[in-house]
């Protein structure tokens, strides 16, 4: 950036240009009182926050960008669960009512909320560049350098590539052309119209900014009106009426974002601000959300109140293990996707290892078989293998669990509410299949634009990634759909390699380990094997058929809420669902048991984005709700 161009910005933001647009003037207009609204004083008093509505104008699009460390980011990931306003400049723009106006506005909406640290921690600042040639992360953090202090976190972002950035600007309808002089050479500067965004936590856009409306005051009291609402829509979901978003209280205690970098600030929330709200589970057996077919209840366990409630509170329970310690949830952790997205593997009672990832429980009611070698066909019979199994909640007997139950007050007269006896195996597998049978949840923006035919709820990008999934990806092959539902799974077995790879000892010689924000340490495999516990072979669901070609098969997982249940596969060996996709694009792991489904895909970068993006679109809308249930039940522990 030229010292010109950035002394003028600074200028700018310090209100060297700003006017006073209350006092009369009756001398001819200047230059200077031809500055945007946003400069000066406001001519009308904004609405008071909350006496108004935003609607939702859409989805905030996500994209590949770069950060002023050269870090690859997401723009959704950067947002997180904030509130964000975005604009786009670039750096050497030198219209006062362009780029720099969008910059000055941000910036005294960032000191305006040092006085309002609580709203200013709900609060994010994104400005992407459109210039990415001359807007290296670099320039971009010389452009922020002098905008950055405590307060609001504002982040100056670039793209690696015109070819990033084309997408972003044209999912937010971004028109930026290049300025030629009469030679044909481009001048280095674009023509633009300037839009700043509201993006709210469910990444939804709720307001556009032109010039004209660009005001710290409006754009101030639209964020307060945004926030001022989630109490109220939280309010109305959980009676029962129609509405939108329940606040993030009921996603993953710390979520982690930004923990990569050394600045990373915890995003911890506290148990005593997450208290929950109970649901009304029944409805989602009763009328399953939009894409999901109609719920199997076994004719010998139909659905009641009384046995929800109470598979609920035995769910939930800590008493249910040998030494009091361990509930089911805490390896289906009810706001990490019902699964642990903390460890590749579980942990059970003390510490003890458990050799597979934990499996999520949404839409477990639709599962012709269970755990990840198939090996058990219901859920009533499930729930024993846990409650048994010396390295997970380690009860010594079948016996020994129902006397626990009997000898414990609060469980008195439930059991013989709900099924008209007194505990037993049958009753108490019955009781927690029951309430595991409602965890149901779909109605994603895949269902509403599939099946609803809401051609606005799914964005470009994913479309595409659908478009792939069914047929370049050829992902449908074994997470199948159909015309009135989808359950994204084709309940087999299949073989990746995965499972074999591990089993022959063929994986990294070194381990990345994070062990700090930012900070990150290489560590040799063969010095973890010596510290930790050896882990027995796993050959899958041959352990089961002891037939020679189930080697390393597992069970094919649904994919609905999958953005919210890594780590992924059976063994947990991938964060993150792109690491997914880039695996099964290069075709899996060879051996001589691989599922002849799995071939290199040739997806270029912005395929595999693109169907990751799809993969994100799977996510119910109701899951805070089920989130906000599990909260509301009571936790068992020593009397």
């Amino acid at each position: 950036m030229n010292k010109l161009n950035r002394l003028r910005i600074l200028l700018v933001i310090l209100g060297v240009f700003a006017i006073d647009c209350t006092q009369a003037d009756t001398k001819p207009p200047t230059q200077q009182q031809l500055l945007a609204p946003g400069y000066g004083t406001l001519e009308f008093t904004a609405p008071e926050p909350g006496s108004y509505t935003l609607p939702v104008l859409g989805s905030a699009a996500d994209g590949k960008v770069l950060d002023t460390q050269g870090n690859a980011l997401t723009l959704h990931s950067l947002m997180g669960d904030k509130v964000v306003l975005l604009s786009f400049i670039y750096s050497t723009c030198s219209d006062v009512n362009g780029c720099p106006l969008a910059t000055a506005v941000l910036h005294k909406i960032k000191n305006r909320l040092k006085k309002e640290p609580e709203l200013a921690e709900k609060l994010r600042l994104l400005t992407l560049s459109f210039n990415p040639e001359h807007d290296t992360p670099e320039m971009m953090q010389r452009y922020g350098q002098e905008l950055q202090d405590k307060g609001v976190e504002w982040r100056f972002l670039t793209t690696q590539s015109e070819q990033d950035l084309q997408p972003i600007l044209a999912h937010y309808k971004q028109n930026i052309q290049k300025v030629y002089d009469a030679q044909g050479q481009f001048t280095g500067t674009f023509s633009h119209i300037l839009r700043v965004y509201l993006i709210d936590k469910n990444k939804q856009l709720r307001n556009i900014y032109s010039v004209a409306f660009l005001h710290p005051d409006t754009l101030i009291n639209d964020i307060k009106t945004l926030l001022q609402a989630e109490p109220k829509q939280a309010a109305a979901h959980f009676s029962g009426q129609k509405s939108v978003a329940i606040p993030d209280l009921y996603s993953p205690g710390d979520n982690k974002l930004n923990y990569e970098h050394s600045d990373y600030q915890t995003h911890s929330i506290a148990l005593t601000d997450r208290a929950g709200q109970a649901a009304n589970l029944l409805k989602t057996v009763k009328k399953p959300p939009l894409g999901l077919p109609a719920v199997p209840v076994p004719a010998n366990n139909p659905l009641t109140k009384e046995k929800i409630s109470l598979g609920r509170k035995l769910f939930y329970d800590r008493r249910l293990s040998l030494n009091n310690t361990f509930s089911c949830a805490m390896c289906h952790v009810p706001e990490q996707g019902f699964t642990s997205n903390e460890m590749a593997t579980a942990v059970g009672i003390e510490g003890r290892t458990v050799r597979r990832n934990s499996p999520t429980l949404y839409n477990i009611a639709y599962a012709r078989s269970l755990f990840h070698d198939s090996r058990e066909t219901t859920l009533e019979q499930q729930i024993w293998a846990p409650l048994l199994a010396h390295n997970e909640m380690a009860n010594p007997s079948i016996g020994y669990v129902i006397d626990k139950i009997n000898n414990s007050a609060d469980y008195k007269g439930l059991f013989k509410k709900a099924f008209g006896k007194e505990p037993g195996m049958e009753t108490i597998g019955m009781a927690i299949a029951s309430y595991e049978r409602t965890l149901n949840s779909a109605n994603s923006a895949f269902d509403r634009w599939y099946y609803g035919k809401d051609k606005q709820a799914l964005d470009a990008k994913a479309q595409h990634g659908f478009q792939l999934f069914n047929g370049k990806a050829n992902c449908s092959s074994c997470h199948s759909i159909t015309r009135k539902h989808a359950l994204f799974t084709d309940n087999n077995n299949h073989n990746t390699g995965i499972g074999y790879a591990e089993a022959m000892g063929k994986t990294d010689k070194t381990q990345r380990v994070q062990v700090a924000p930012g900070v990150y340490v290489d560590v040799a495999a063969t010095l973890i094997t010596t510290v930790a516990e050896t882990k027995p072979n796993d050959l899958g669901r041959y352990e089961i058929t002891q037939k020679p070609e189930d080697r390393w098969k597992y069970k094919t997982p649904s994919l609905r809420n999958v953005s919210l249940t890594g780590p992924y596969m059976h063994n947990g060996v991938f964060a993150t669902l792109r690491q997914v996709v880039e695996f099964y694009n290069r075709g899996g792991i060879a051996n001589e048991n691989l599922d002849p489904l799995i071939k290199p895909l040739n997806l270029t970068a912005l395929e595999i984005d693109d169907l990751t993006a799809f993969l994100e679109s799977l996510t119910g809308d109701n899951v805070k709700e089920l989130v906000a249930d599990a909260f509301a039940a009571p936790i068992g522990d020593t009397e």
